[in-house]
Parts: C-alpha cells; structure tokens; sequence
C-alpha cells in the first residue's frame, strides 16, 4: 500500500540497526562524560525565533515550522542541536562556571535533503566547550571528537581542517573588498574556479585554492600567500591542533571549504572515517548570538557509519520456558543476560532468536 511508503530521506532502523545504534552512542557518550562533558536534553521543538537567533547562519527556513495551539506562536522542529545548547548556556546556565562543557544526543531533522546528504532525520551527537574558543579549546574538542569515534570503533580517521572565515579576515585588511566582492570571492573558491576568481577582480586569493590536501604541503602554501600577517595566528594555531592530535588521525587542510560552516568562526574540522560515505560530523569554533559568548564543538552522525558498526557479535537470548525458575532468571538478567519468556509450550526458540534455555536453574546452548 502506498499509504504505508515513508517520505523521501526517512528510513526505519529495524532491531539489529537500532541495537548497533545505541550501543555506539552509549560509547560515544561516554567517551565525551570521561573528559567531563554533562549531558543535556532540549527538547525537539521550540519557538522558531529561540532556534533561529542563536547562531549566524542558522535558516529556520529549512525547519519544519507551524503554529502552537497554546501560544499562537510559530513552533520549529529543531534541524541542529546545537543552537540548543547555546540557549542552555545563556539561559538556564547563564551563571554556571566557564568553561562549561555540555554533551547531547537526539533527533534531528530537516525539510529538505541537500545534494551531498539525502538524510532528512538522523541522530546528532555532539559535545559543546562553552565560554572558550581558544586554541587549547578546539584542541580538546577535536581530540574528544576523535576519542568518541574511536571508542565507536571506527577507523582509521581523518580529520579535515578549514578556516570559515578567512575570506572575512583578509578581505578587511590585507586584500581590501566589498561585501558583496568578498561573497562572489567565497562562491568561487567554492567551486575552485580561478578563471572565475580572476573575473570578479580576486586574483589576490587565487593561490588558497592551491592551498588545499594533505596538511604539511597546504600549510606551507597557505603561510607563503602574503597576508601581511593577517593569517600568523590561525597558522599558527592549525599547527599547535596537528600537533596535538599527531598520528591518531590523518590531517587535511581545505582552509576555504564553507560546506557544513555557516556559524562557525576562526576554525573548523570535518571527520570521516576509511570506508564512510561523506562526513561522520563537523566542528569548530563560534559565538553565541544574544551574549556573543564564544564556544567551540562538534557533532557527529553515526548513521552514516551504520554499514561499519560490529554486526559479527551474536547477542546471546535466554528461553525461559514455561513454569521456569523467576528468582534464576532474575539472577541471570542482573548478570547481563538477555532474556525471552515463553507463552505457550508450542514456540520455536531458535525462531524467536534465542541461543540458550533455562533448565535447572542455569543456561542451556539450545
């Protein structure tokens, strides 16, 4: 029946998918609780003006929007997390101690799939520094963001460094343009056009499309495009985060890439994983618009890694036949066992997914 079909970029996790989901956002989230993150959980539906003033670049326009029959008032389905946690820190944690560290997980989703992901609702989880977007701070969030994938299971890793606003920086000081020069600027180092760049009168950022791939070579082509020092800074802080995460993940730099970085400040990083479709998740630093307290984070989508978690590890499942042995059973559940009660005498277990059965007080291979 058609009725039954689901919309487009929305999919069922059936029982084996959801169990590897939740077991690796338990790790994940306990990897990020080991460096003192709190978990937080907003809720999946504020007023669309709270969602759309917290972060620059945030388009509520791409929410699920309508209208609160309490209030009147326009309601939003949150599409990112994030903003959420900004709300939190400014408001019902406004006088907690900096910095504060935060961590979250839950659904999210969007009205529109976008070209490089036809997701439309995923799980978001993510760890948000705030009050800090030092460099010692996106060191410590990128090397969070690193160790939850890793207690995941994933890898090998790669972790993809860029600069969201370095057109910004240079444009107000060392290659003087226009706003609207400066945003022509940015679509065509997006698409790396250099022919393009030259038409608009941006030859002077030509050499930072070159300055792109594996970080040691693009780093020393980023520090020979001559900034007037503009740039000494955030070279300087790209080598102190490599430096920090050494080998535990291979290093890029695409220091113009925007993709994923509409809020995002002096610094962002992408992680992917070997064999992983398009992004496992994004960070960076970033202001919390209303206070313009300053943040750093990431969130990750494991979802996208869905074809990669361990699915080899057979769950053990207990029969408890009828008339069995309660206070055994109690027992073995308290022991880790997963359990199946019977209800009736005519049930198959193997059907039913169970690999032992309780006879005589302990656990039978079936």
């Amino acid at each position: 029946m058609t009725d039954d079909l689901l919309p487009e970029g929305l999919a069922d996790n059936l029982p084996e998918q959801s169990a590897l989901l939740t077991q690796a956002m338990r790790l994940a989230l306990d990897a990020m609780d080991a460096h003192g993150y709190d978990r937080v959980s907003p809720p999946l539906i504020e007023f669309e003006k709270s969602l759309g003033q917290r972060m620059d670049g945030l388009q509520t326009r791409s929410m699920f929007r309508f209208v609160d029959p309490a209030s009147l008032r326009t309601l939003a389905l949150r599409s990112d997390i994030t903003p959420q946690i900004g709300r939190i820190a400014a408001t019902a944690m406004a006088d907690s101690a900096r910095p504060l560290r935060l961590c979250y997980a839950g659904e999210v989703a969007r009205i529109a799939a976008d070209q490089l992901d036809p997701v439309r609702q995923r799980l978001q989880i993510g760890a948000e520094l705030i009050g800090s977007d030092s460099v010692a701070a996106a060191t410590e969030v990128v090397l969070t963001a690193i160790e939850a994938l890793d207690a995941v299971g994933l890898g090998p890793l790669s972790v993809d460094f860029t600069l969201p606003d370095l057109v910004t920086t240079l444009a107000s000081s060392t290659f003087p343009l226009s706003p609207e020069q400066a945003e022509k600027v940015r679509r065509e180092l997006d698409t790396k056009d250099a022919g393009g760049l030259k038409a608009i009168g941006g030859e002077a950022f030509l050499p930072l499309i070159h300055a792109a791939g594996p970080f040691p070579d693009a780093l020393e082509k980023l520090r020979a495009v001559d900034a007037g020092g503009a740039l000494g800074s955030r070279i300087e802080g790209l080598e102190q985060i490599a430096a920090a995460i050494g080998d535990r993940a291979r290093i890029t730099l695409d220091p113009t890439e925007r993709h994923g970085f509409e809020y995002q400040s002096w610094f962002g990083f992408t992680l992917y994983a070997a064999n992983v479709r398009g992004a496992l998740g994004r960070g960076g630093t970033y202001l919390i618009r209303g206070t313009d307290e300053p943040a750093t984070g990431f969130s990750i989508y494991l979802g996208q890694a869905l074809p990669l978690l361990d699915t080899d590890e057979q769950r053990d499942m207990l029969y408890l036949p009828l008339g069995h042995d309660r206070d055994a059973a109690t027992r073995l559940r308290a022991e880790g066992w997963r359990t199946l009660r019977a209800l009736s005498e005519d049930e198959d277990p193997r059907a039913l997914g169970c690999t032992h059965r309780l006879e005589d007080g302990a656990p039978q291979p079936i």
